[in-house]
């Protein structure tokens, strides 16, 4: 959040390191979990074997959604770091070119050539490499990739979100089981969207219904192949 003159500002760009990762982890928690559930029960499992897959389910997903936004957005910061090495090298060997680069930016966002020319030389003057990674590679401390922050954060919201299928499934009657967790499921999701784009400020309507059908998809198709599997069995 930025005051100016009394004018304050708040943005969204801060949250989005975390966001992503905590809305992924929850929409996969619900809808992984729900969906293996609702297969399982599908087949005529007994309680037992419906829960032990569902646990198995949530520390499975939970450990992989960690171990992949790890890998991935540690990547992503590997290739930052190169980039940033990289750019320095450049200031070092040839400040020069880079002064005119940077200058070369500026007159392309509607600056004139003096003007672009001083501001090129006084944000180098003060941080060159900073100016060049924002404006030339588009990298800021805001949008950084955070390895730990975002692996945390998927293992988390994916246990969290896991827990509301597997909880439903263990205090339902077999009987009205797959109607219970997939409208508890549906609901969750429905919130989880909602929540998510309030967070970001996007459409709420768009949000809530690009995850509730895509996880009605994904639980009807598991069913139905759960079903399908039990029928052949």
């Amino acid at each position: 959040m930025r005051r100016f003159a009394g004018h304050v500002e708040g943005h969204v760009v801060q949250r989005i390191a975390w966001l992503r990762a905590a809305v992924l982890g929850a929409n996969d928690g619900i809808v992984s979990t729900a969906s293996l559930v609702l297969g399982v029960a599908a087949a005529s499992a007994s309680r037992g074997e419906i829960a032990t897959a569902g646990f198995a389910g949530l520390v499975a997903g939970a450990m992989s959604m960690a171990a992949g936004e790890y890998v991935s957005v540690s990547s992503q910061s590997d290739a930052e770091a190169a980039e940033l090495l990289r750019e320095g090298i450049e200031l070092k060997e040839d400040p020069a070119s880079e002064l005119a680069e940077l200058t070369s930016i500026y007159v392309s966002r509607g600056l004139d050539d003096a003007l672009a020319r001083e501001v090129a030389e006084q944000l180098t003057m003060r941080d060159a490499l900073a100016a060049h990674a924002r404006d030339e590679l588009h990298l800021s401390s805001a949008t950084a990739a955070r390895p730990i922050l975002a692996a945390t954060t998927s293992a988390m919201t994916f246990a969290a979100g896991a827990a509301l299928p597997l909880g439903m499934a263990l205090m339902t009657p077999l009987s009205s089981l797959a109607l219970t967790v997939s409208g508890a499921s549906l609901c969750s999701l429905a919130c989880l969207g909602a929540i998510s784009a309030r967070m970001g400020r996007a459409p709420i309507m768009a949000a809530v219904l690009r995850v509730t059908f895509w996880g009605a998809a994904a639980m009807a198709l598991t069913a139905a192949a759960g079903s399908l599997f039990g029928a052949i069995v």
